[in-house]
């Protein structure tokens, strides 16, 4: 049984982790306004280019000169799948499930015969990763020493992609990422963003329109667009998303630290107790013997 010394810096220690815990939590709530307020402004933007790229697409023929950001290569052989978890841990399952989510996909194709090759965005996600699939990963980029995630983040990310889309080295691309939803739900997300996927209901016209200049120039221009767009709005979900998860994750700690805390009180108390009547039973023994 360990002596009440050792209780006693147990329940410090666990004190003090205490503190940290809740310091933590305190921070992630204090960045997820800012997080979830970036995240929530950003999709409209990102919605209404779907719709306009829908619209437009509709009255497109896929032929020869069609974007191949948009037909695709004709191939679905190689595929890339982009990989964005957080650059810090102490956040749940946020990492975990992302990157369980893009490894049975990446299972499931290798499966099926396919080439798969990975870009990791966030060094938590690699690190899960390249236990599995070190070959299959070409590329990992870190952002730690972003301090605000901004366009150009995505945009940077976005032309790494559209260069090896240019020299052939997939024909689909992948982004998987966690969409917000609130503080104790986010969603591991998987997004066909080469060739880009046109939903129907943003397909749907409810008008024809003449484009000036025509069809196939102007998705030219708003399909890389679109491109830096859902990868900008991933890393801003990926945000939000994390923060969310430190903070559930740290309230369940802390809660976690007062309940042991208890636990060490009482076994400390319970000790002491049992020591002060033995010493008691030991002198009130020992003067009935004089």
């Amino acid at each position: 049984m360990p002596s009440l010394k050792d209780l006693r810096n147990r329940i410090a220690s666990v004190k003090a982790t205490q503190k940290i815990t809740k310091a933590m939590q305190m921070v992630a709530a204090a960045k997820l306004r800012r997080a979830q307020s970036a995240a929530e402004a950003a999709r409209p933007y990102a919605e209404r280019m779907a719709v306009v790229l829908g619209n437009i697409a509709s009255g497109v023929t896929i032929g020869p000169e069609t974007p191949r950001l948009l037909a695709g290569t004709g191939a679905d052989r190689v595929h890339l799948l982009i990989v964005c978890t957080a650059e810090r841990g102490l956040c749940g399952a946020f990492n975990s499930s992302i990157a369980r989510l893009a490894r049975d996909q990446a299972n499931r194709l290798m499966a099926e015969g396919k080439t798969v090759k990975m870009i990791c965005v966030g060094k938590k996600g690699y690190d899960v990763l390249r236990r599995q699939f070190s070959e299959q990963i070409i590329e990992v980029i870190d952002l730690r020493s972003v301090r605000q995630l901004g366009f150009e983040q995505g945009d940077m990310i976005a032309q790494k992609v559209l260069a090896l889309f240019e020299q052939g080295e997939f024909d689909v691309a992948t982004l998987f990422y966690s969409r917000f939803r609130s503080v104790i739900a986010q969603i591991p997300t998987a997004q066909q963003i080469i060739p880009a996927q046109i939903e129907a209901e943003a397909a749907a016209i409810d008008a024809v329109y003449d484009y000036e200049p025509d069809e196939g120039e102007i998705l030219a221009t708003l399909l890389p667009r679109n491109l830096t767009i859902q990868i900008f709005r991933a890393l801003l979900e990926n945000a939000a998303s994390e923060q969310g998860a430190r903070m559930s994750a740290m309230d369940n700690a802390t809660r976690n630290a007062g309940e042991m805390i208890k636990k060490q009180t009482m076994t400390y108390n319970r000790s002491r107790q049992a020591m002060i009547t033995k010493e008691l039973i030991e002198i009130i023994s020992g003067a009935e013997a004089l």
